[in-house]
C-alpha cells in the first residue's frame, strides 16, 4: 500500500510573477501534479476511464503556509504523504522543497482534501464510498512522517 509520492521538477518562467517568484496559484498546480502522479503509481487515474472506477475527485479544501519564495528554474521537490484516509474523502499534505546540492530547504507545506464523487443520471454530483480497490491500495502516512 501506498501513502507518499515524491517528485522534481523546475520551475518554468511562466509560473513567476512581476517580482521573478513563483506565483501563489501555481502551488496547487505543483500539489495536483503530485496526486495524479500519486494515483498512477497505485495504477489508477485520477480522470476516470472506461475500465476503471466511474469516479471524480473534486477539492474541497486547500490550505498553504509560505517559507521561503522559488524563483524561475529553481529545481523543486513536491513531497505527497497522505494524511487521513476516510471512507469518501482523501486527505494530503505536501512539502515543497527547493533542491539545493545535496540539501532540500522547505518553501512551502500545504494540506488538500479530495471527495470522491459519482455522477448522477441528472449530472449532479454526490459522495460516495472510495471504491474498495483504490482504498486498498492507499494507506495512511506514519505519525512521523506527518509532522512538521
Amino acid at each position: 500500500m501506498a501513502y507518499e509520492f515524491k517528485f522534481v521538477r523546475t520551475v518554468e518562467f511562466s509560473e513567476t510573477d512581476m517580482a521573478g517568484i513563483v506565483h501563489f496559484s501555481n502551488y496547487c498546480k505543483y500539489m495536483e501534479a503530485a496526486e495524479h502522479r500519486f494515483f498512477r503509481s497505485i495504477g489508477y487515474s485520477i480522470v476516470a476511464d472506461q475500465t476503471g472506477p466511474r469516479v471524480g475527485w473534486p477539492r474541497v479544501h486547500v490550505e498553504f503556509d509560505y517559507k521561503k519564495p522559488l524563483r524561475f528554474e529553481d529545481e523543486i521537490e513536491i513531497h505527497l504523504l497522505v494524511a487521513r484516509l476516510r471512507s469518501k474523502s482523501i486527505t494530503y499534505k505536501f512539502r515543497i522543497n527547493k533542491i539545493n546540492g545535496d540539501q532540500c530547504e522547505l518553501a512551502a507545506t500545504g494540506e488538500m482534501t479530495a471527495v470522491c464523487v459519482s455522477t448522477t443520471k441528472h449530472g449532479t454530483m454526490k459522495a460516495c464510498s472510495i471504491p474498495a480497490e483504490i482504498a486498498a491500495q492507499i494507506e495512511v502516512a506514519p505519525t512521523g512522517l506527518l509532522e512538521d
